[in-house]
């Protein structure tokens, strides 16, 4: 507490004025926090911040919006660190651009220096030749102790609420594992009435994890922002009410960078009906991307591949005749259809054997699968190359 008393007066967060004339001051309390490691859990220090009493200020009276400034980074293959400031949310307006440069910011603040950058927002990072490394190591091991599943093979399903929990985990993986996608998509259609089958399957979900704890993805300088995506669909492939699964993977200067599976909200009559509602998907995707990636900067005017390996699907595309077998899916179609004539998307088959997006659809054998997950980027460090 004194730390952060003799923090906010060496930062002048505070001035005394007299309180205007039909104001009320907003309270403010102590709020203490336990600071853990982000690499092993372990407490690190015990932190004190006093804060304003928020819920007391009016709507349209008391609040007032503010915008850090920061700083973009440019492609300039430069490593990462980060830095510590301390009570960096304690100051004021500030009148002058940011400089990055470590010796600046440490004649300004009072700067903790922590090196490379390892850890944000919980996901680890590891700088190579090859590229950054994201995964999210520490979150499966927390997971797995959770379940009791580090040493033992676990505990009997008990309630509803600790199926959700733990497959909401799962979920919150996904974002550096695309290898269980699949699976998780699947066990995620049953949180409101899972079995002991469901929780069965979540915990093979875990056993996987634990055999693959270091898995996740490579990002690589392949020295362009081309945007290309992957689509297929797995027609009737649920079995429960026979509609069809959706999958996608985009790609951003060759590294992967979203993905999806998804249930169809209807039931397709054909696989290249099934095969088009992907394709629509995906191309709502590409374009989002594509205005993504211009508001950073990066401005591209070469059309954006999509992969198929549903010839049909390809000529519906760049058909203009409408019939009775695709009447119904005619929104899909002039969605596609305009991206594929304004030469903002191009369509190119590719064989199944090589598309990427069917891992995404299905359940492989080990060693399709690993090859799949290979071209997608996702690699654990620990396996011998």
């Amino acid at each position: 507490m004194e730390e952060e008393l003799k923090a906010l007066d060496e930062n002048k967060t505070w001035s005394v004025v007299q309180l205007p004339k039909g104001k009320k001051v907003v309270g403010s309390r102590w709020i203490y926090k336990t600071k853990f490691n982000s690499s092993d859990g372990s407490v690190e220090r015990h932190k004190a911040r006093l804060v304003a009493r928020g819920f007391t200020q009016t709507f349209g009276v008391d609040y007032k919006e503010t915008f850090a400034p920061v700083a973009k980074m440019s492609n300039h293959e430069w490593p990462l660190y980060q830095m510590d400031v301390k009570n960096a949310f304690l100051h004021g307006d500030l009148e002058e651009e940011i400089n990055t440069l470590k010796h600046s910011l440490h004649q300004k603040f009072a700067i903790k220096d922590l090196g490379v950058l390892k850890y944000f927002i919980g996901i680890e990072m590891a700088t190579s030749p090859k590229g950054l490394f994201l995964s999210q190591r520490k979150d499966v091991i927390d997971l797995l102790q959770e379940v009791k599943m580090i040493d033992l093979e676990g505990e009997p399903f008990s309630d509803k609420s600790y199926y959700q929990r733990l497959v909401g985990k799962l979920i919150y993986l996904i974002i550096t594992r695309p290898d269980i996608t699949y699976a998780v998509s699947l066990v995620s259609q049953f949180m409101h009435a899972p079995t002991e089958a469901h929780l069965n399957v979540v915990k093979r979900i875990l056993r996987y994890l634990k055999g693959s704890i270091g898995r996740g993805i490579i990002m690589k300088n392949n020295g362009h922002t081309q945007i290309m995506a992957c689509t297929d669909a797995d027609w009737a492939g649920n079995a429960i009410d026979r509609k069809s699964i959706t999958s996608y993977c985009t790609f951003v200067g060759g590294n992967i960078v979203t993905w999806k599976s998804k249930t169809q909200n209807v039931i397709a009559h054909s696989s290249a009906e099934a095969e088009y509602g992907a394709m629509a998907s995906t191309a709502c995707e590409l374009i989002w991307l594509k205005g993504l990636i211009s508001y950073l900067g990066f401005l591209s005017n070469k059309p954006m591949s999509l992969f198929c390996d549903n010839q049909a699907a390809m000529h519906i595309a760049s058909n203009h005749v409408f019939h009775e077998c695709t009447k119904h899916i005619e929104v899909d179609c002039h969605c596609v259809r305009e991206q594929v004539q304004s030469k903002v998307i191009q369509t190119t088959f590719t064989r199944s054997h090589d598309q990427l997006a069917d891992v995404f659809t299905k359940s492989f054998a080990s060693t399709p699968f690993q090859r799949l997950l290979s071209k997608l980027g996702s690699i654990n460090p620990l396996d011998p190359a």
